[in-house]
């Protein structure tokens, strides 16, 4: 059944759609408060999501366990810095390079596998990892001519978001065992609900004491925010249905081509361009990430 290749490619598209507007809401709102943009807003089409799950999955069961509190709440919170890290990314190395360094969680995420959780690379995987660590250095460094801390500190950020969001796709996927290791698709629902309910509230609150103009713009700028948090949610939607029907390095492997289409979308809606070198590392860093995801 080869229904996972178009959920796949909408996933893709529908998260370069939720970047983008995000990306937006940064001028005015700041990076905490258009991350809190993809959680608040996303969370009543994740809990829609979930409760359907539940009604059509017999037998599905919640372990509240404290191994899935820790693992849940550990990886929301890294989650949270990686979506703020990378917004700021975007806005100094741009658009389709800051979704490149996404891609690198993958890698990222396997080497914190193996020193945290003891699981165990294939030699194609680490070749994969070297391939994307090298391409990433390339996308990274100042262009000629750029000047002043933004490009260096962009690349920055973008490597932080990678290494914050693979330690929570292993805190996610630990997570997902711990609550209900029988229904992996019912699990992850369930996991994304709960922790985006706690990282709109703890970010609701950190704004509503520290930045409140902040988060007034962001429910001001009502519309693009909904779009947001709906194309993040209909995203993880399409991830949900790929993953249930075929194996995760396929569905992985297959989505990295969400670099090509926000590079498309960043020359679009943001007027960014790439250098070849450029475009080169970003293809290097997609068979990189396939090297690891198949491996």
């Amino acid at each position: 059944m080869f229904l996972w290749i178009p959920a796949t490619l909408a996933a893709s598209v529908l998260q370069v759609g939720r970047n983008a507007l995000q990306r937006g809401l940064l001028p005015k709102s700041g990076p905490w408060a258009a991350t809190l943009v993809r959680f608040l807003f996303g969370l009543p089409f994740a809990l829609a999501a979930a409760l359907a799950l539940y009604a059509l999955t017999p037998g599905a069961t919640m372990h509240w366990s404290a191994a899935f509190w820790a693992n849940a709440l550990t990886g929301a919170v890294c989650q949270v810095l990686a979506t703020a890290c990378l917004l700021v990314a975007m806005r100094r190395a741009g658009f389709a390079v800051g979704t490149s360094m996404q891609q690198s969680a993958l890698p990222l995420a396997a080497i914190l596998g193996l020193v945290i959780y003891h699981d165990q690379l294939s030699p194609i995987a680490w070749a994969g990892v070297v391939l994307t660590s090298a391409a990433l250095l390339v996308l990274t460094w100042p262009r000629q001519g750029a000047s002043g801390p933004q490009p260096v500190s962009g690349g920055i950020y973008g490597l932080l978001s990678g290494l914050c969001f693979g330690y929570a796709l292993n805190a996610y996927r630990q997570a997902d065992i711990a609550l209900d290791p029988r229904h992996p698709l019912f699990a992850a629902a369930a996991t994304v609900t709960v922790t985006q309910a706690c990282q709109s509230l703890g970010l609701l609150m950190i704004l509503a004491v520290w930045d409140r103009p902040a988060l007034k713009s962001v429910f001001a700028a009502w519309r693009q925010s909904l779009g947001a948090g709906l194309c993040g949610a209909l995203a993880s939607i399409c991830w949900l249905l790929a993953l249930g029907l075929t194996p995760a390095a396929q569905v992985r492997a297959l989505g990295v081509v969400e670099s090509p289409v926000a590079a498309l979308a960043g020359r679009r809606m943001f007027r960014e361009k790439l250098s070849l070198i450029q475009w080169i590392a970003g293809a290097a860093v997609a068979v990189g990430v396939a090297m690891t995801a198949l491996a």
